[in-house]
């Protein structure tokens, strides 16, 4: 073992993972600490690389060690990480591209279906003792037009599963060739392809140009009841304005991550109706977390074994 740190920012890791980094000293944030911590932390440990999960790798993170060289992300959002800084200060900043793609692809179905057939209502009413079998309608997935927003790894398993199960498939990414997409599928411009949506699900990067996406006007063109699904980030949607259509009955939310996380006690989530939400889960399963884990791993210590780093 060599004496050469790495701060992983979590209380564990998959085996795995732990098995690809035998040759380092693991050092351990726990899963709840304040910046302030890990700055500290860094400071003390001096890594040679941060396998990163929770936390904000900022620029006094980044700025905490100068033996630094690597930071890998335990997953494939990077908004967490300041890569202009870690660029300036020559760290890697690497994303484990598509660890978690399957797992995530299938929480985005999951939503779908549980927004479609407005499953957690009918669980919490039939706990309740009601039997709501007179005047429901759900919505039939077949035949209905899901748009996607955002076609890599995880968009493209979605297009998958929609086009399994008999849906319309419309994408919207500025990257694809029409070419490589399916027979039927569409590509659109993303203002053509919003009134076209029983079903519009997110899973684009964020950044610069994709931060606020579905803001009030956007939502103004989706179809009344349309389900929006955002399994990606929080900060693609205007979460004001969606509360508010959602209050107002003319959309569904399957949402899986949130401008503030954990949610508070006072979260205006917590009065919005039509949503189903879950707590930023959509790659934490045992193969997600297993990919996820090990890709970051793999990363590091690709980055530590170059030459001249």
């Amino acid at each position: 073992m060599t004496t050469d740190t790495i701060v992983v920012t979590e209380a564990k890791i998959h085996p795995d993972a732990v098995a690809l980094l035998a040759g380092y000293r693991l050092v351990y944030t726990g899963a709840k600490f304040g910046q302030d911590e890990l700055v500290a932390l860094c400071e003390r440990e001096q890594p040679v690389a941060i396998l990163a999960r929770y936390g904000r790798i900022d620029r006094r993170v980044l700025s905490a060690s100068p033996r630094l060289k690597v930071v890998g992300r335990h997953g494939v959002g990077m908004d967490a990480i300041d890569q202009e800084a870690a660029r300036e200060l020559g760290i890697a900043a690497v994303a484990a591209i598509g660890s978690n793609s399957q797992a995530v692809a299938e929480h985005s179905l999951g939503l779908m279906l549980a927004c479609a057939r407005r499953i957690p209502w009918l669980d919490r009413r039939m706990h309740d003792g009601h039997w709501d079998k007179a005047g429901y309608i759900g919505l039939e997935l077949s035949g209905a037009t899901l748009g996607i927003v955002g076609c890599g790894s995880i968009g493209a398993r979605v297009m998958r599963f929609a086009l399994a199960i008999g849906m319309q498939v419309r994408v919207c990414d500025p990257y694809i060739e029409p070419s490589t997409l399916p027979p039927g599928v569409v590509l659109c411009a993303l203002e053509e392809l919003l009134p076209l949506c029983d079903v519009l699900s997110l899973h684009c990067p964020l950044d610069d140009a994709t931060r606020g996406l579905l803001d009030e006007r956007r939502m103004g063109l989706l179809r009344k009841n349309a389900i929006v699904i955002n399994t990606a980030r929080a900060g693609l949607v205007d979460e004001t304005a969606i509360q508010q259509k959602l209050k107002a009955g003319e959309l569904q939310l399957g949402m899986d991550c949130f401008a503030v996380e954990p949610m508070a006690e006072d979260s205006p989530w917590l009065e919005t109706p039509n949503a189903v939400l879950t707590p930023h889960i959509g790659g934490t399963t045992d193969g997600g977390l297993r990919g996820m884990a090990v890709g970051a791993a793999e990363n590091i210590v690709k980055h530590l074994k170059r030459p001249n780093i």
